[in-house]
Order: C-alpha cells, then sequence, then structure tokens
C-alpha cells in the first residue's frame, strides 16, 4: 500500500504507473540522484500550478522520475544519456502497458530536459520537466516557488551531496562515451573532472569538412 506524499496541500500522483517508477528509481539511483527526480517533480509541479498551465500531472510525474535513467548502470547505453533515459523510460512504460502517446510524450521530455531553446517551446509536459530539472540543478526560476514549499521539499528530499554526485554522474558518461560531450555542457564537466577528457572541436569538424569551402 502506497503513501501518497503531500506537500503544501498538494499530492502526488498515485497510479501503477507512479508507483512503479518510485520502485524503479529507488532501485537504481544512489539516494543524491533519487532525491533529485524527486525534487525535481516538485518543483515542475508547483511552477506549473503558479503559471497556469493545463498539464497530465502523471506524465510530468513519470517524464521527472524516470528522467536520469541514462546515469545509472542499469540503462546506460551508447546514446546521449538524455536519449538512453528516453529509451530506458519508454521501454519500461510501454511493458507496462502504459498508453503509447503518453510514453511518446515522456520520452520526448526525458529527450529534451537538458535542451535549452527548445523545451519551452514543446508541448508543456516538455516544458515542466526542464524548468524542474533546471530549478534543482541550477536554481533557476527558484525565485516563482513560495519558499516555504522548497524548504518542504528539501525536508523530504535532502539534497546530500547533490552537487557532487551529479557533476560525478555527468563525469562517467564523459569518461565512458566522450563523443556524446559534443555539443553539449558536458564538455565542461570534461573539461574539470575527467583527467585527459578531449572532444572533437566544432571549428574543427567545419574546417575539415570535405568540401572546397
Amino acid at each position: 500500500m502506497s503513501t501518497i506524499v503531500t506537500i503544501g496541500g498538494i499530492s502526488a500522483p498515485d497510479s501503477d504507473f507512479t508507483r512503479q517508477a518510485s520502485s524503479l528509481v529507488e532501485r537504481v539511483h544512489s539516494d543524491a540522484l533519487m532525491n533529485h527526480v524527486h525534487r525535481t517533480w516538485w518543483f515542475a509541479e508547483f511552477l506549473g500550478r503558479k503559471r497556469g498551465l493545463k498539464y497530465d500531472r502523471e506524465v510530468v510525474y513519470l517524464a521527472s522520475l524516470l528522467h536520469d535513467l541514462g546515469l545509472t548502470e542499469a540503462f546506460a547505453a551508447d546514446q546521449r544519456f538524455e536519449v538512453d533515459g528516453a529509451d530506458a523510460a519508454n521501454l519500461f512504460l510501454k511493458a507496462n502497458g502504459y498508453a503509447e502517446q503518453k510514453a511518446e510524450l515522456v520520452w520526448d521530455a526525458i529527450a529534451l530536459h537538458s535542451s535549452a531553446g527548445i523545451a519551452e517551446r514543446k508541448q508543456p509536459e516538455i516544458t515542466l520537466v526542464y524548468m524542474g530539472a533546471h530549478v534543482d540543478v541550477f536554481g533557476l526560476r527558484l525565485d516563482e516557488i513560495t519558499p516555504s514549499l522548497v524548504d518542504d521539499v528539501l525536508a523530504l528530499y535532502p539534497r546530500a551531496g547533490f552537487k557532487a554526485a551529479f557533476a560525478e554522474a555527468l563525469a562517467e558518461v564523459v569518461r565512458k562515451k566522450p563523443h556524446t560531450a559534443l555539443g553539449t555542457g558536458l564538455v565542461d564537466i570534461g573539461h574539470r573532472h575527467v583527467h585527459g577528457f578531449d572532444c572533437a572541436n566544432v571549428c574543427d569538424l567545419i574546417d575539415h569538412a570535405p568540401f572546397e569551402s
């Protein structure tokens, strides 16, 4: 029997799918990363309500909780970690009977959750997962959320070394798949946290294209 989490009079979605997703992230994530994905949901929900958006709360919840599966040993594959996570979430949801159209929306939200300038222009579910994650990682839009709600979220899902744990998880992606860093913020992670990191330079790629000019 599940315990429904409530903060500020708002209850998290509760269904077979949300319980299965919560159980999955508990199994595959460290406490630091598991708390991050839960905080992502709550921050997304608060922003969605504050902005008066209309969205599928269950989709946002599922995408929030599953958005970093690509950073786990269980689900890391050979694509960008966002795409690995999106693929894993999509397969997990469909295998459990989730509606295909909604599963595809979850895929988009996870695949685009680090895509500034794109996610904000998509469906509200995609926008909110992007914004919720960025509140937690960078503090963006934190001023839109009532401080007492932030405090309540942090009390339930403490940060507990999140900054270092998240940087290390991204660094591990760079170590194993340096080619996926090109054109992303993982280049910065590689330069600071991965000894000997080297990545193709976009200027060189343009210069070396097989054309005269």
